[in-house]
């Protein structure tokens, strides 16, 4: 989880922020993450999608990523793959093998990585949305490579505050809006896939 360290917003690469906390807009979040992910099938060529859900249920600021991908799998996505969830998840100890298990069984995937993430004090509860990787691990002082073509984080916490023990602290309220807002925006990806897949 990239804790200590806003997301590098390179000049080509655009970010988008999303409120969970007041009016979040699921359908136009829904729309732009088809588009981007229907841009990335094109250009690599891609036969399928993977959402890679990363943290630990072992802490409240750091289960975003779980909580979104046991969502996930409890509507039985039929287009979509998910990895990491509250029964398997996919964290910094283990990151690696499942990097390896991309490149082995899903080489021609797009992988959409989704994970907590720290901001300014004012963006917290906001989702964001992007092209590119996540840096993972950060957080726990390790050295992950990137991992993703497009990435979704919610903001758990500031980065002004570098006390790990942060994490522990985080509203559970705050975790839940954020995972059920990012999951049903994924559920309407899907949603969107069947209807163009009919035409």
């Amino acid at each position: 989880m990239k804790l200590w360290e806003r997301i590098a917003i390179r000049s080509n690469r655009d970010v988008f922020y999303y409120d969970t906390k007041h009016s979040f807009e699921a359908e136009d979040f829904a729309s732009r993450l088809y588009d981007m992910i229907s841009m990335e099938m094109e250009n690599k060529k891609a036969t399928g999608v993977l959402f890679l859900c990363i943290g630990t249920d072992r802490s409240t600021g750091d289960s975003l990523g779980p909580l979104i991908g046991y969502k996930l799998k409890e509507k039985r996505l039929e287009f979509l793959e998910v990895i990491g969830t509250l029964e398997r998840p996919v964290h910094a100890m283990n990151l690696e093998t499942y990097q390896t298990i991309l490149r082995l069984r899903y080489p021609n995937y797009v992988i959409v990585a989704v994970d907590a993430s720290v901001g300014n004090m004012e963006h917290i509860g906001y989702v964001t949305l992007g092209r590119g990787a996540l840096k993972p691990g950060l957080g726990v002082s390790k050295e992950l490579r990137s991992v993703g073509d497009i990435f979704i984080t919610g903001i758990v916490g500031s980065c002004s505050n570098y006390d790990p023990l942060m994490l522990q602290s985080i509203r559970l309220s705050i975790v839940m809006r954020m995972a059920d807002c990012i999951s049903h925006s994924i559920y309407l990806v899907e949603k969107l896939w069947e209807n163009t897949s009919m035409l």
